[in-house]
């Protein structure tokens, strides 16, 4: 009976993990559907017949057809803002919207982490790394996003590192842990992987080689400062 029931599970949990990318691929095209394709589309084809274009094929293909004609435009709006005019139209537009209030302030913020995040070369999460948390003995992923700098660096006198802790099953969501360098351990395994851990709750376990495995307990060595 036992067996039975621990093979159903299984096979439930992986007809899940199956359907789940679907499943979120489908919510998404329905959600740019709904609020991009519905609103443009009573923008770009006010002029038909309300009668008509409220058929459901034809209202479905009038949402494809304008969620693509904004995508578009916000790809123009890409390619134009690489040169002068492009560049001036959207600096008339930011003097524009730096001179009212309180939309300034949203505007600057947002732009502020958009370019934040934008001008580093490479991924914001650049390493998997092992260390324990909550207490001792216990172990949570973590991804290394910086070296810590400026007040958080100098008050603690030591090699500090930020380290991203994101939650079980939405990695979007966590907390900060500055840390010493020598309290965490890095790992092989690449982002995704690293990210498909932590969706699956631990059910979707990288391949390591154990030949290459170091220990938390026994860290190599900190090289010598030159």
């Amino acid at each position: 009976m036992k067996e039975t029931f621990r093979s159903t599970r299984n096979a439930f949990l992986t007809g899940i993990f199956v359907i789940l990318p679907l499943s979120v691929t489908v919510f998404v095209i329905n959600l740019l559907l709904d609020r991009v394709g519905t609103p443009a589309s009573s923008f770009f084809f006010f002029y038909l017949d309300p009668v008509w274009r409220e058929m459901p094929i034809v209202k479905l293909s009038l949402e494809v057809l304008s969620l693509f004609v904004v995508l578009m435009l916000i790809t123009l709006l890409g390619y134009g803002s690489r040169f002068v005019i492009g560049r001036l139209l959207l600096s008339s537009f930011e003097r524009i919207l730096g001179s009212l209030p309180f939309i300034n302030t949203v505007y600057r913020t947002v732009k502020q982490i958009v370019d934040t995040f934008g001008e580093q070369k490479k991924a914001v999460f650049q390493e998997v790394v092992l260390l324990e948390y909550p207490r001792k003995k216990s172990y949570v992923l973590g991804f290394l996003t910086s070296k810590a700098s400026g007040e958080t660096q100098s008050v603690t006198g030591e090699e500090i590192v930020n380290i991203f802790v994101p939650t079980t099953p939405n990695p979007t969501s966590g907390f900060l842990l500055m840390l010493p360098e020598e309290d965490i351990t890095r790992l092989d395994m690449s982002i995704a992987e690293g990210i498909k851990l932590i969706i699956s709750g631990g059910a979707v376990v990288p391949k390591h080689n154990e030949g290459s495995a170091v220990s938390i307990q026994n860290p190599p060595a900190a090289k010598a400062p030159k």
